[in-house]
């Protein structure tokens, strides 16, 4: 359904107007709310200039209608690390909103691996990338892990789809089966030599995602970092731990840094005119947390080539 006039009219402001007096209060106190209860179905233009289908119902659809983005800090982090001719490799893509970012950022001649296993936002990536011309994304419809097999996926709450996950909730709103092959099957040689950039979101699967990451790292470039998203309460769940993925990388020469992922709407506009670098992880992350992990060695990764 459309949005209402009032609903199009401060999203506009927004979205568009200059500065961020006044927004943070309109997105907390009205916009995010009354666009999840009253879902709006509509095209948007994102920041890249593509163009996407949402539904305001999902979380990271809402924000993409509202801001034309999701996740401020990672984008930033993304388009100033990502030049022409790089590899962008995105497990977990969902439905492409970082894909059909560094799709631009890395040009004709650089590529894109979005490795996604649920099928319908493998579709939803396809055609976007199709609708789009991004012709240097390749989409890989399984799941990232240690082992080649099946894995059953699980969806709790139909408002957040990008929290699919292959542990079992409490209440289960789908359930599907996926293919599974260890991140150096599903990436080519080739793709690796020239990648950049590994960004791993997987819900509660990047200890597995990261253990078949490992026989690739050494065909990795010197400059290559990865953006990992740690989610403790669900790795506990599996007998293991985010200390288990630092060391694991840390072992491979790799620090970790904390890149702030502040996931209520209100701070948005501030993140996208002044986004955060990640800084030195001094902690051992107790809540799910987006953690860089670079060959670099100082108090935060600087923003701006």
């Amino acid at each position: 359904m459309p949005a209402s006039a009032l609903a199009r009219t401060l999203r506009a402001y927004v979205r568009h107007a200059p500065g961020t007096v006044g927004k943070a209060r309109l997105i907390g106190r009205f916009l995010d709310e009354h666009l999840r209860t009253h879902p709006v179905r509509t095209t948007v233009r994102l920041r890249s200039d593509d163009t996407v289908g949402v539904t305001t119902s999902d979380v990271i659809q809402r924000y993409q209608y509202l801001f034309g983005e999701w996740e401020p800090n990672l984008s930033a982090f993304l388009r100033d690390r990502l030049g022409p001719g790089d590899t962008f490799v995105d497990v977990g893509a969902h439905r492409g909103a970082f894909s059909l970012l560094a799709s631009h950022a890395v040009g004709a001649h650089g590529r894109v691996v979005a490795i996604e296993p649920s099928p319908q936002f493998h579709d939803d990536l396809a055609t976007a990338a199709t609708a789009n011309h991004r012709t240097n994304i390749r989409a890989v419809r399984s799941a990232a892990s240690d082992t080649c097999g099946t894995l059953t996926l699980y969806l709790e709450d139909p408002a957040n789809l990008g929290h699919t996950t292959a542990i079992r909730p409490r209440h289960v709103h789908t359930a599907f089966d996926v293919p599974t092959a260890p991140l150096a099957d599903l990436v080519s040689k080739a793709e690796l030599a020239t990648t950049r950039i590994i960004k791993i979101d997987v819900e509660g699967a990047e200890a597995a995602a990261i253990r078949g990451l490992l026989p690739a790292l050494s065909h990795l470039r010197d400059d290559a970092e990865l953006v990992v998203e740690v989610t403790p309460r669900l790795l506990a769940k599996q007998g293991e731990s985010a200390a288990d993925v630092i060391d694991i990388l840390r072992g491979h020469g790799f620090h970790a840094y904390t890149l702030t992922n502040d996931y209520d709407p209100a701070s948005y506009p501030q993140s996208m005119r002044q986004p955060q670098p990640p800084v030195r992880c001094t902690e051992t992350p107790k809540d799910m947390t987006d953690l860089v992990f670079s060959r670099t060695e100082a108090g935060r990764l600087s923003l701006g080539r």
